[in-house]
């Protein structure tokens, strides 16, 4: 695995590096979401800041979260490992993340409200859902190259992988469990992307300047890519726990497991929910 790639007496993280492209490729397809919704324009900066914040805030989280797990490692030394670029928790970054893009969404449809343009929070979450499962997947490329002991169990499987030059090594060839990852998590997106298309006869039906929003254009209800999001990432992230090394906590389960078993169901109810509205 290649943890840093070396230009000269510069060293750059791969992890950071993919980071980076997560965030490019999810603000992209957020911004087009966003446009096709008719939410904000392609020039708006609405997308920059949905990306932007929560993903520093996200960083912050993660880094906050696994500091205090372990409170008396991060006493005895809090300098040296709250700048170490080592040590992010999933979980930690997952609710800072989901609670800074909430508030940055909720200030956008109150400016949205103010000028005439009503936009409910749900859709925003549903245009947002796409461009997150999509930037998670990137974001689990950094892990396979860096070799930070997000792999699996061992296999004996043709595609097992070693990782003597990890961050976190192993020499037996074990699940490359961010791949598994990835495919799945493009999938995702695909489908939450397909989800959410405008609907052609709404679509035809609705002037060029027309300042309709929410649902006009699909004949989703807001709130329901949303869901589906939360309940296919939720299976995807619960099931390859099974075989990934990360210690059990609650119930048999790791932290992430128990995540995303909340997830799931979050995404049930909230999907009953929004049907249930009609």
């Amino acid at each position: 695995m290649i943890p840093f790639l070396h230009i000269g007496s510069f060293a750059i993280p791969t992890f950071g590096m993919m980071v980076a492209c997560a965030m490019i490729a999810a603000y992209f397809v957020l911004r087009a979401d966003l446009f096709r919704r008719g939410i904000a324009s392609k020039d708006s900066g609405e997308a920059e800041a949905l990306i932007s914040f929560p993903c520093v805030a996200g960083f912050l989280g993660a880094k906050l979260y696994h500091l205090l797990e372990s409170p008396a490692e991060f006493f005895a030394d809090p300098l040296h490992l709250l700048f170490s670029p080592y040590g992010f928790a999933w979980f930690g970054g997952l609710l800072a993340g989901f609670a800074t893009f909430a508030f940055v969404a909720w200030r956008i449809t109150r400016h949205n409200a103010a000028i005439g343009r009503p936009v409910s929070l749900l859709t925003v979450f549903d245009a947002g859902s796409p461009a997150a499962a999509l930037g998670y997947g990137i974001g689990r490329i950094g892990c396979l190259l860096s070799g930070d002991g997000d792999y699996g169990i061992p296999t004996g499987l043709p595609w097992g992988m070693s990782f003597p030059n990890g961050l976190v090594p192993t020499v037996e060839r074990v699940h490359p469990t961010p791949i598994y990852e990835f495919i799945a998590a493009c999938a995702i997106a695909w489908w939450l992307w397909k989800l959410g298309a405008p609907d052609d006869t709404a679509a035809a039906e609705t002037k060029p300047n027309s300042r309709r929003r929410d649902s006009a254009l699909s004949s989703r209800k807001p709130g329901e890519v949303f869901a589906a999001y939360l309940v296919l990432t939720g299976v995807a992230r619960f099931l390859v726990e099974f075989i990934r090394i990360n210690p059990r906590t609650f119930l048999g389960m790791s932290n992430a497991q128990t995540a995303a078993a909340f997830s799931m169901i979050v995404g049930a109810f909230l999907w009953t929910w929004v049907r249930a509205k009609g």
